[in-house]
C-alpha cells in the first residue's frame, strides 16, 4: 500500500496468539531468473524438452560466451540454440543470464543442464582458428582438455 507521497508500506497486524506481527500484504519480488535456473537445474530430469546451457571463457574465472540449446527429444539435434557473448564482464552476471531463462522459459523446457565451470575457450576451433591447434587469443586453455571432451 503506498501512501500520499508514494512510498509503499506493508500493513501489519499483531497476532496474540502467536507474538508475532503478522503481515496481510506482503510484497512481492517477482520473477527471479538466477532462482529459476538454479532451481530447475537442481531438480535433476523431469522430461523434454531440456535446456543446456554452457558456459566458455578465456580463463577457468570470467565466462565471455554462454551457448544454450533445447533439445525435444533423445539423441535428436537441438531445436533452438542461441549464444550470447560479453566483450567485458562475466554472462552469468549482467542482463544476459535474463536473457537466457527468458529464452528457456520462452521454450517452454521441463529440464534444465547447467554447468557451473567452464568448458573452454569461447573461440570454435575450425571457424575462429585452425583445427588441432591451441587458440592464439586463449592462452590459459592451451595443453588443458576440455571437460566431456568437448
Amino acid at each position: 500500500m503506498r501512501d500520499e507521497r508514494g512510498q509503499m508500506h506493508i500493513r501489519q497486524r499483531q497476532d496474540p496468539a502467536a507474538g508475532w506481527n503478522r503481515c496481510e500484504d506482503p510484497m512481492k519480488l517477482g520473477w527471479q531468473p538466477r532462482k529459476w535456473l538454479d532451481k530447475k537445474s537442481k531438480q535433476g530430469f523431469r522430461g523434454y524438452p531440456v535446456g543446456t546451457i554452457a558456459f566458455y571463457g578465456p580463463d577457468a574465472e570470467r565466462a565471455s560466451k554462454a551457448a544454450v540449446a533445447v533439445i525435444v527429444a533423445p539423441d535428436t539435434e537441438p531445436v533452438a540454440l542461441r549464444r550470447w557473448f560479453a566483450d567485458s564482464g562475466d554472462v552469468r552476471n549482467d542482463k544476459t543470464f535474463e536473457e537466457i531463462a527468458l529464452f528457456l522459459r520462452d521454450q517452454e523446457v521441463h529440464s534444465v543442464a547447467m554447468t557451473k565451470e567452464m568448458m573452454g575457450c569461447p573461440h570454435e576451433e575450425g571457424i575462429d582458428y585452425p583445427e588441432g591447434e591451441a587458440c592464439p587469443v586463449c592462452p590459459f586453455w592451451a595443453g588443458r582438455a576440455r571437460p566431456f571432451g568437448a
